[in-house]
């Protein structure tokens, strides 16, 4: 499950290659210093440290994500969860909302996902 947890940086550089994927590396290089002004040996150490925890792939220099994006956010979801709310949904859906309103459309939709996720 660690393979899924990304930090910040790693999380940036990751959301280009879901974007960009296939990319070549050379290209990955530019991109990630046009949008996140890292150098050439930021953008490659990132991306070898990345490729080791198995989140990407870098092979005949074309870069493809190994993880999915949905796959970090579900994890990524649960840990906030987890730490904050101590794994409490409605806790952390109290909080979310505070003040907030949602239409009545929102309240439906969000009682039909529900439903779809309940123990029968």
């Amino acid at each position: 499950m660690e393979k899924y947890k990304l930090f910040d940086a790693e999380l940036k550089f990751m959301n280009i290659i879901w974007e960009e994927e296939p990319i070549k590396s050379g290209e990955l290089v530019k991109v990630c210093n046009e949008k996140l002004g890292w150098k050439k040996s930021t953008t490659y150490t990132v991306l070898r440290k990345l490729a080791q925890r198995g989140v990407l792939k870098n092979e005949n220099t074309i870069v493809t994500s190994i993880v999915k994006k949905e796959e970090t956010q579900i994890y990524e979801s649960h840990e906030v969860v987890e730490k904050s709310f101590g794994g409490s949904l409605p806790k952390f859906l109290t909080a979310f909302f505070g003040n907030k309103k949602i239409s009545n459309d929102e309240a439906e939709e969000l009682k039909k996902l529900i439903d779809s996720y309940k123990e029968d």
